[in-house]
């Protein structure tokens, strides 16, 4: 006889992926009332369940994390278009060789932004180091988007040191899917940006931002704003890339305008270096 937890793991497992395949291949599914509630796709999808659905995707990644001990992360945010260095480089010399100017040209971006790429895992290098060398509740890990550019290099960083990692990706229209150095038993998917971005604040003691686009922009303003409100407790926040953010957006154009306070401008602290980014977050925690 199956135990309650073979039942579980694989009749209903299989039934969802089952029923899944289905209408992923262009059949739709029919409505069934004797299909038990949580085991019935058509049913958890319906817009009046919504509820129950922002309620699951804050609960799976948050028992997740906590069974593995994670309480405490350092968010690394940037740019997902950001290729390794070594990809940039081959990239740079496919593109010579075709003869495109348009493709040389965006090729040579490419590789002037790998060294983002670089700098990026050598900070996730630091911090799982130094969090190695800690017992296991007092270890900082290492969270990022979980997809690749930045994302990718931060975990990379970690992977590379040994460290457990955390991913949190989201499921967009084009195929994304988490990176491959994201700790596998920590890599999360999300349809829902709001939860997302619940938890990667529900754990951070810091948050670095790498230059990126909309998507970064958009969560580092989320962070600035539920600090400078006092809906979350100070964080060290870390402008990676003096030149990139301090040309990008003009903080003090805002003090100018009078939308925010001259002392909004401490909530963040720029750097170029992962070493010192590393050494801001310590000196706020006197770790």
């Amino acid at each position: 006889m199956e135990s309650n937890t073979e039942l579980n793991e694989s009749r209903l497992a299989n039934a969802w992926a089952e029923l899944h395949n289905h209408a992923v291949n262009g059949n739709p599914l029919h409505a069934d009332a004797y299909r038990l509630a949580f085991a019935d796709p058509e049913f958890m999808l319906r817009r009046e369940t919504r509820g129950i659905r922002f309620q699951l995707e804050m609960l799976k990644p948050d028992l997740g994390q906590t069974a593995q001990g994670i309480q405490n992360t350092v968010v690394v945010y940037g740019s997902a278009r950001f290729l390794a260095p070594e990809d940039a480089a081959q990239q740079l010399a496919d593109a010579e060789a075709s003869g495109d100017a348009d493709r040389t040209a965006r090729a040579r971006l490419a590789v002037r932004n790998a060294r983002y790429y670089d700098l990026a895992r050598r900070f996730a290098r630091v911090v799982a180091d130094h969090s190695q060398q800690l017992p296991p509740s007092d270890r900082i890990y290492i969270c990022t988007g979980g997809g690749p550019g930045i994302m990718e290099a931060a975990n990379r960083g970690a992977h590379e040191a040994g460290a457990l990692n955390v991913g949190l990706n989201i499921a967009l229209p084009h195929e994304q899917s988490g990176n491959r150095y994201i700790s596998p038993s920590l890599s999360f998917k999300f349809h829902y940006f709001a939860l997302r971005k619940m938890h990667f604040m529900m754990r951070a003691k810091a948050l670095v931002a790498f230059p990126g686009g909309f998507g970064t922009l958009d969560e580092l303003f989320e962070v600035l704003t539920l600090v400078q409100t006092g809906k979350a407790k100070p964080v060290p926040i870390v402008l990676f890339g003096t030149e990139f953010w301090k040309s990008v957006v003009n903080f003090e154009a805002l003090v100018e305008q009078g939308t925010i306070s001259a002392a909004d401008l401490n909530l963040f602290r720029y750097t170029d270096d992962p070493e010192e980014a590393w050494s801001f977050i310590k000196a706020f925690y006197k770790l």
